[in-house]
């Protein structure tokens, strides 16, 4: 049986006198992928941001690998193993594909060659391009190259943001190929997703987030075939 990598146990998170997460407890075993599903404003994005460290918890504990990280640095944070793929991708877009994964690197002083081309064998788009501009590439390449940089930092975890957001649906199926991928390398994913029927069809365990609660959890698929969860979002109506 999979150890526990990440526990969360009544996590609650404030931004001035709005309680953004309330109280929310969830775990992710070793090996597994793990969605956040759940509308704008449910406390996903809130959720991840206080495990990296960019957000600081009211209260609650964020244990990773047995040690409770809530309320430590980012920079300490991704130095245990924990990454973020950022909402939005958030590229260097005048830097160079290399340049930019070179930056999710720039806490590791070792050779770097192997994982460059471990990126580039995941992503040969980005190999073709390695020294084009950032700013240059597709909205589903540059989804590519947050996930490659956020890769470069050799993350035992690595969380994902919305990383279906403003893509083609055709992208869409492409960017849960990589995070199938990612998954077969031995990484742990974490993701906060609004695509639900992409999203659960990859996860093995799903919690359902509504106004900083969590409200159902379940397998993939069983949430996949639950009919509140049809209805609400995947846009199937009860017969």
């Amino acid at each position: 049986m999979s150890n526990t990598i990440l526990k969360i146990n009544n996590l609650k998170v404030n931004y001035g006198g709005i309680e953004a997460v309330k109280g929310i407890s969830f775990e992710v075993k070793e090996g597994e992928i793990v969605t956040l599903i759940g509308a704008n404003g449910a406390g996903k994005s809130s959720t991840l941001r206080t495990i990296i460290g960019r957000e600081k918890p009211s209260s609650g504990t964020i244990e990773f690998a047995g040690e409770n990280i809530a309320g430590m640095d980012t920079t300490s944070i991704v130095k245990k193993g924990i990454t973020l793929v950022p909402e939005g991708r958030k590229i260097f877009p005048d830097l160079t594909v290399e340049e930019n994964l070179k930056i999710g690197a720039y806490m590791r002083k070792d050779n770097l060659s192997q994982d460059f081309e471990r990126v580039y064998s995941l992503f040969p788009r980005l190999k073709e391009r390695y020294w084009q501009a950032g700013g240059t590439l597709s909205g589903g390449e540059q989804q590519m190259l947050a996930v490659g940089r956020a890769l470069m930092s050799k993350p035992k975890l690595i969380m994902m943001d919305e990383p279906s957001l403003g893509l083609a649906p055709i992208i869409v199926r492409g960017i849960f190929e990589i995070i199938e991928a990612v998954n077969k390398e031995g990484i742990t994913v974490l993701l906060n997703e609004q695509n639900a029927n992409m999203a659960l069809k990859a996860a093995d365990k799903a919690y359902v987030m509504e106004t900083g609660r969590i409200t159902m959890e379940g397998t993939g698929k069983e949430l996949l075939e639950n009919e509140q969860i049809k209805e609400a979002y995947l846009g199937k109506s009860k017969k």
